[in-house]
């Protein structure tokens, strides 16, 4: 699995443990709707850190515990 994979499941999962949608974050990040689909699509290759950071703090979690989960834990070099 790749990074942008792995962080777009971990907010995937925050979301439904929440059970918030996408607007939803992204009102709660100060970022707009289009930003977190964006984000959340196949097709985006990369992502941007201070967007993580603002969704983060949207959802009152620290980086630090975002990228703690066990997801993080496999994933494939980025490097090709």
């Amino acid at each position: 699995m790749r990074v942008k994979e792995a962080i777009v499941l971990r907010f995937q999962q925050l979301c439904r443990e929440r059970k918030i949608k996408y607007n939803e974050l992204a009102t709660l990040a100060g970022v707009t709707p289009s930003t977190v689909y964006s984000m959340m699509s196949e097709s985006r290759k990369d992502l941007s850190i201070i967007t993580v950071k603002k969704l983060c703090d949207g959802l009152e979690i620290s980086l630090s515990d975002f990228f703690e989960d066990p997801i993080f834990h496999r994933l494939e070099q980025e490097i090709r």
